[in-house]
């Protein structure tokens, strides 16, 4: 055998192992992915209750939604939008929706929900969890990795990963199954932030995820509702929340649309 067709050999031989430990490599990877999401909507699932929630009046502007799925470990398990492409909705929230089902998910217990809804208060300047924001940053290289065409496509390059990330506006829900086990976080992003929690709960409700233990909401129908009750403090001419959990009012339609949103089972 010659140089050259020695060499034509080995470079045959070497690629067709560095395939198949690819291919092993992804399917090591997709069976650890299942496992992780395991009880957890997959892409066509999510976008189906998506877009049935998004098509509901939520007393926002109409607009098309990103959604994520993360599990309890904060890994993505799932991400969809409602619109024709990728660009139908707002490019910036395909992160903040990550960003939302994150929070919902870290700092929700199997015993006690906390909306992202339910943070807004409690992380602004004086208040008891001021700084959360700042506390777990996003992972840029999960946030903006892959192929932008990709992007809300049940290969989403955030699948599998884990994106961190903290919000602390209207969005993001823990995902709790009937047996009241905390599963993950859902976050939703391309609309007024009361309409985006408007939508997350529907979304929420029809995956059958909404079993809430309890929530900081007073409303023991909707536990980890959004709260309104921020009121403007004499002579300071900022926003005070009365039980320390309130969220701005984006509408009056959102609020009452809020107040009669489908129950906990």
């Amino acid at each position: 055998m010659n140089k050259i067709k020695f060499l034509s050999t080995i470079l045959v031989v070497g690629v067709g192992v560095s395939l198949a430990a690819s291919a092993q490599t992804a399917s090591t990877h997709d069976d650890g992915l299942a496992s992780a999401c395991k009880g957890l909507p997959n892409h066509n699932q999510l976008q189906t209750a998506l877009m049935s929630a998004r098509a509901q009046s939520n007393g926002g502007f109409n607009l098309d939604m990103w959604g994520v799925i993360v599990n309890r470990d904060g890994i993505v398990c799932a991400v969809a939008f409602t619109g024709v492409n990728r660009g139908s909705q707002w490019p910036g929230s395909r992160n903040i929706a990550a960003q939302k089902a994150n929070t919902a998910n870290a700092f929700s217990l199997p015993q006690l929900a906390l909306s992202t809804a339910n943070l807004y208060s409690a992380t602004q300047p004086g208040g008891s969890l001021f700084g959360l924001q700042a506390s777990n940053p996003i992972d840029p290289i999960v946030a903006y990795g892959g192929d932008p065409r990709n992007y809300g496509q049940s290969n989403d390059p955030m699948v599998g990963f884990h994106i961190g990330g903290v919000n602390v506006f209207g969005g993001g829900l823990g995902l709790y199954n009937a047996q009241g086990q905390l599963l993950g976080g859902l976050g939703v992003s391309g609309d007024s932030s009361c309409a985006d929690h408007n939508i997350a709960w529907r979304t929420r409700h029809s995956l059958a995820l909404d079993h809430v233990p309890a929530g900081v909401s007073g409303d023991n129908a909707r536990p980890d509702n959004i709260v309104y009750d921020i009121t403007n403090a004499p002579n300071l001419g900022i926003g005070v929340s009365a039980a320390g959990w309130g969220h701005p009012v984006c509408s009056s339609a959102a609020t009452t649309i809020a107040g009669e949103l489908p129950a906990i089972p």
